[in-house]
Parts: C-alpha cells; sequence; structure tokens
C-alpha cells in the first residue's frame, strides 16, 4: 500500500538581485568640452554579457544606444549586432587608438556620441580610481572629490528612454 503525504506548496524562488555596473559619469553642468563622458569599469573582457548590463545602467536622457565601437584587441569575440534592451545595437571592432586606448564610443542618433574610458576588469580598486580621477579630471582645483573608481550602480531592467526628434543637437546635455 501507497500512501501519500502532502507537501507544502513551492515557495517561490527569492528575486535575483540586478546585476552591478561600476560605471561613472562626467558631472554634469560643465561649461567645457570633455574628452571622456564617463568611465566604465567592466567585471570581464566578455562584451556580450558586460555590454547590455552597462547600457542599461545610462540616463535614459542618453536616448537609444544604436553604435558601440570597441577596441578590438582588448574584448572577446562578439557578432557585429546586439539584441539590447528590445533594440539593434551594432558592434564595430577597430585597432585602438593611440591617442584614445581602450575606449568605448556610443552613439545615439540625434543625440550624439559619448566615450567611456575603460579601466581593465582586473585592476585593483586603487588603479580604477587613479585611473577615474585622470580621466574625469576629478583633481582639477575647486572640485574638491576625492579620487574614486567607478561606483556600483544597479542596471535598471527592461528598455530605456527613447530617442528625441532629430535635430536635437549633438554634444547637448546629456544628463
Amino acid at each position: 500500500m501507497i500512501t501519500t503525504v502532502p507537501t507544502a506548496p513551492p515557495t517561490p524562488p527569492l528575486p535575483v538581485p540586478l546585476p552591478l555596473v561600476r560605471l561613472r559619469l562626467s558631472p554634469h553642468g560643465t561649461l567645457l568640452p570633455r574628452r571622456i563622458d564617463g568611465v566604465w569599469w567592466p567585471h570581464s573582457r566578455d562584451l556580450l554579457t558586460q555590454l547590455p548590463k552597462m547600457l542599461a545602467a545610462l540616463p535614459s536622457a542618453w536616448g537609444d544606444i544604436t553604435g558601440v565601437t570597441v577596441d578590438a584587441a582588448a574584448w572577446s569575440a562578439a557578432p557585429g549586432r546586439m539584441f539590447v534592451a528590445n533594440q539593434v545595437v551594432r558592434l564595430h571592432k577597430a585597432p585602438a587608438s593611440p591617442h584614445a586606448p581602450d575606449r568605448v564610443v556610443l552613439l545615439s542618433p540625434g543625440l550624439g556620441r559619448w566615450d567611456l574610458q575603460v579601466v581593465p576588469p582586473d585592476a585593483t580598486e586603487e588603479a580604477a580610481a587613479l585611473l577615474t580621477a585622470a580621466a574625469l579630471d576629478d583633481r582639477r582645483p575647486g572640485a574638491g572629490a576625492e579620487a574614486r573608481p567607478p561606483s556600483p550602480t544597479t542596471a535598471a531592467a527592461g528598455p530605456r528612454g527613447r530617442v528625441r526628434p532629430a535635430g536635437w543637437g549633438t554634444r547637448a546635455p546629456r544628463w
């Protein structure tokens, strides 16, 4: 004879925490043109896993990023296109420029271009802080900020903000 023992209903799985993205953007309100719009410290050189998380963490004012250019030698193999946040993002791999080593360039139609300095994934926190300070000029007189690495932010899930109408201007205020 087989008897069945009632069991408790399965408990729902705990929510998985959103991945942290180490990203620090240039302060807004600056009047001078910037060479670098932010610093990104990925956890690995796997572009397929790291890029979608970073794109999701960008401000919606940057619009939909449709093109990304990366240093071909610095990143793992990746296809020419990725589907991120319900849109196609074209990936361009180019040789690193001697004037802009290890940089990621983001393009948004009608809004412009943003350049992010990439901190190597294996960098120490101290090295990341120094690279970030140098890239964002955190130590300029009167800045009043300590050198600090890109701060972890939680990537937002779902599609990002829509692109504003064409002609909004390139390199316009972005935040």
